[in-house]
């Protein structure tokens, strides 16, 4: 019994002595519940909307107020027109508009019953269905609180218009995270591991002390995964597009342009790792964890960002996914140009540009 007591102790030795063998006991499930916790929720808190009042009066008002108590809406700014409403959803920076229309009070007293028009932009369907229904039920409660008393009930109806995905159709939300997902995987693993390859098969010394440039040696080995990469995409839109319905309503040449950087950024990033390891198991666990996961969390068509705690948002913006998600959706669904889509493009150009200077900073012409 004392030889038993004496290895249990001895195990536990190990472990408490082993930061790594710790940080996986207890970091990991502590990071997936505060990370699967704030971000599994069909709950939809913080939405960006704007309110266009054109009637001005003490309904529209009381109306407006109790949506922006809501926790669940989050009144980004209040516009004047139907232009300024198409300009805010071009840029992406809202998800709902409600409009009061011209003498709002007037008709809901003098007639016993008003509209109210809800804009959504369904090209996240889950999202607008969601947001749609959260503004019905601020505005039939508000529709009791309106009637006088002793007057009879008022009615208040709510024409709710879908933008961009009238059909809601799922499809138009999940074929650009796909997108992201595929493309990044495939660059990243690939170039990674097919380094890796080269140095636990001795081949990598070869390489580098040929009469070739050794950054040469492992450009060219990523180009291959460029090309193909972009055939991935191909055939992807054209699935997308034949078998789904997909709708590409911009330029197909943006659209390229941009996956491009992206592939680029993944390659890079492959370059990255196989710079830091030394065998393929753990250039592929490395890819997988470093990529998978963050998209399926961070880029946007799973579960809405604006859920997540500010924290958790800032590390979205870190994920070359979460641009690109918003560059596809913005041209594909959208229709929309290199105006509308410039910054996201910079962002991913500038996270290219540092992952390939890391990369060649990284790289080691002699292996130890």
């Amino acid at each position: 019994m004392k030889q038993f007591k004496a290895f249990v102790r001895k195990e536990f030795y190990h472990v408490f002595r082993d930061p790594k063998t710790l940080l996986l006991l207890f970091g990991m499930p502590i990071a997936q519940i505060i990370l699967f916790g704030f971000a599994l929720t069909n709950e939809i808190k913080n939405s960006k909307i704007v309110i266009v009042d054109y009637a001005q009066d003490e309904a529209s008002r009381r109306i407006s107020e109790k949506i922006e108590a809501s926790a669940n809406f989050e009144v980004a700014q209040k516009l004047l027109s139907h232009r300024e409403i198409e300009e805010a959803f071009k840029s992406g920076t809202i998800k709902m508009a409600v409009v009061f229309p011209n003498k709002f009070n007037y008709h809901l007293n003098h007639e016993g019953k008003a509209q109210i028009q809800i804009i959504a932009d369904a090209s996240d369907p889950n999202t607008a269905t969601t947001l749609s229904n959260y503004a019905n039920a601020i505005i039939k409660d508000c529709q009791k609180s309106l009637v006088p008393a002793g007057q009879k009930g008022l009615n208040i109806n709510t024409e709710v218009r879908m933008i961009y995905n009238p059909e809601l159709k799922g499809v138009y939300n999940f074929v650009p995270g796909v997108m992201a997902l595929v493309l990044l995987l495939v660059g990243v693993l690939m170039t990674s591991v097919s380094i890796v390859r080269e140095k636990e098969m001795g081949t990598m010394e070869v390489l580098l002390v040929s009469p070739f440039n050794p950054l040469l040696v492992i450009v060219s080995k990523a180009i291959p995964y460029f090309f193909l990469s972009l055939i991935n995409l191909t055939i992807i839109l054209i699935l997308s597009s034949t078998l789904m319905e997909m709708p590409i309503n911009g330029s197909l040449f943006l659209l390229y342009f941009a996956s491009s950087i992206l592939i680029l950024t993944a390659l890079a990033l492959g370059l990255l790792i196989s710079n830091s390891t030394d065998s393929q198991q753990a250039a592929m666990l490395i890819s997988l964890m470093a990529m998978l996961m963050p998209t399926l969390l961070f880029t946007g068509f799973l579960f809405p960002l604006e859920n997540m705690p500010m924290p958790l948002q800032i590390v979205a913006n870190f994920l070359p996914s979460k641009w690109y998600y918003i560059i596809v959706k913005s041209v594909m669904i959208k229709g929309l140009g290199w105006a509308s889509v410039w910054k996201e493009i910079l962002i991913l150009m500038g996270m290219t540009t540092f992952l390939v200077v890391l990369s060649v900073k990284k790289f080691k012409i002699r292996l130890a």
